[in-house]
């Protein structure tokens, strides 16, 4: 016998698909099915059935083996290593529920450490800018009833975000768009021929890091003024059509990626992006919203938003919430050396961090608690798998427009298995008692 779960919360990536259905045995034991999920959406939900998945912590031996050790261990190992710490750094938090991101802010308070999440290396920039000069911005929902004029700037949801384009932001027919895609007018901006460019209205083949010119000439052609023949590699008559197009629309949005806040300029590309939002609201509606990648680094932001102040690179090392990108962010801190040990739980820095930042995690006392074994759990010394959030464990997530979600538990974890809260509540407890608090 079989049982079905509907209206099932993807966490996979920040857009958080909510109309998945998943076909389990009816112990709730075995995951057999999922429906209407992306590729990458439902290898997410079915990985948690692989034979070979690691139920049990394990710690790196001298001669580089792993040996099986029990939660109790793990747990030891972790507190002790973070109180005994002088500066570390607690990394990544985007795949994980806003609940565990509580439990694991209250541990950083009380050893003193730097919270840090995926933001630090995409879209930390687009946090920066919305500081300096605010954020015009809407929801999903209002995309797809409202939006008619689309722009992808630097990033490629054909590939990122498989479903965002036929749930929201394409495809779909709303309120005030019931022609779909054929009522829309579709913008890509990108250096290469992207898959999402393929199927634009129109392609603008940027030059590589010169994002912040085309965005000052669009504001220019807003107004009518005069341009250059050529900017950034685009000639001015494509400039001032792409502005009329926009102009032109009963609601703009501008979705961004990290081709746009990790390219020259970084922020300040962003602070443009916005001003140009900003401007086109004197011809009609627009908004503009990053394209988040981890399916909660949203959710991250949020809940050190509501407990520091700062949505990332929080330094709590004086024992107040400091905040200073550059120098309070992970891969500056590795690199100069100036933190002593490393817990990373929701990402994979190994994968993603250069060499040198790598090289530290492996030098240093250091704990991973993840699902899966990816390049940082082979670079750290204890291994700690979880529950996958979203399959056998429910809890709190940030879409991309900050809209909270519930995501739904559908299947039990192997039996004696932790999720990610249990986990550091747990070390929070022995924490506490080490510090004598």
């Amino acid at each position: 016998m079989t049982k079905t779960v509907t209206d099932v919360i993807c966490p996979f990536c920040g857009t958080l698909c909510d109309d998945l259905e998943v076909v389990v045995s009816d112990d709730g034991k075995e995951l057999l099915e999922v429906y209407n999920a992306c590729a990458i959406g439902a290898e997410k939900f079915l990985h948690s059935q692989a034979k070979d998945r690691l139920t049990r912590p394990r710690m790196r031996q001298e001669d580089g083996s792993w040996k099986e050790i029990s939660y109790e261990e793990a747990i030891e190992y972790t507190a002790q290593m973070l109180a005994d710490a002088t500066k570390p750094l607690m990394y990544g938090w985007s795949s994980t529920n806003c609940e565990a991101q509580s439990v694991g802010s209250e541990i950083g308070e009380y050893v003193g450490a730097v919270m840090d999440n995926t933001a630090t290396v995409c879209h930390g920039t687009s946090l920066i800018a919305v500081q300096d000069i605010g954020i015009p911005s809407c929801t999903l929902g209002e995309v797809k009833n409202r939006a008619d004029r689309i722009v992808f700037w630097g990033c490629n949801p054909a590939h990122a975000h498989p479903r965002h384009m036929s749930r929201y932001s394409i495809f779909p027919r709303g309120f005030f768009t019931g022609k779909g895609h054929t009522g829309r007018k579709m913008v890509v901006v990108d250096p290469r021929v992207t898959d999402t460019a393929r199927i634009a209205d129109v392609h603008l083949q940027i030059e590589q890091g010169r994002d912040y010119e085309l965005l000052d000439a669009l504001r220019v052609a807003f107004k009518g003024e005069q341009l250059p023949d050529v900017v950034a590699g685009i000639a001015k008559e494509k400039i001032y059509e792409v502005a009329e197009t926009l102009k032109s629309g009963r609601f703009t949005i501008i979705f961004f990626g990290m081709g746009v806040t990790q390219s020259l300029g970084k922020n300040h590309n962003i602070d443009a992006a916005i001003a140009v939002t900003r401007d086109l609201n004197e011809y009609t509606k627009a908004a503009i919203m990053p394209m988040r990648g981890h399916y909660n680094v949203t959710g991250s932001g949020q809940v050190w938003g509501w407990q520091f102040g700062f949505p990332f690179a929080v330094d709590l090392s004086r024992g107040f919430a400091r905040y200073n990108p550059g120098e309070t962010t992970s891969n500056d801190l590795l690199r100069r050396g100036e933190v002593d040990a490393i817990f990373v739980l929701g990402s994979d820095p190994g994968a993603h961090f250069p060499f040198s930042s790598v090289k530290k995690i492996y030098d240093l006392p250091s704990v991973a608690v993840e699902p899966h074994e990816t390049p940082t759990t082979e670079v750290c010394k204890v291994h700690v798998p979880v529950a996958f959030v979203g399959v056998e464990v429910g809890g709190c997530a940030y879409r991309m427009d900050n809209v909270p979600i519930e995501t739904r538990k559908v299947v039990e974890p192997p039996e004696g298995m932790m999720t990610d809260e249990e986990f550091l509540r747990h070390v929070l407890a022995r924490v506490k008692e080490i510090k004598g608090v």
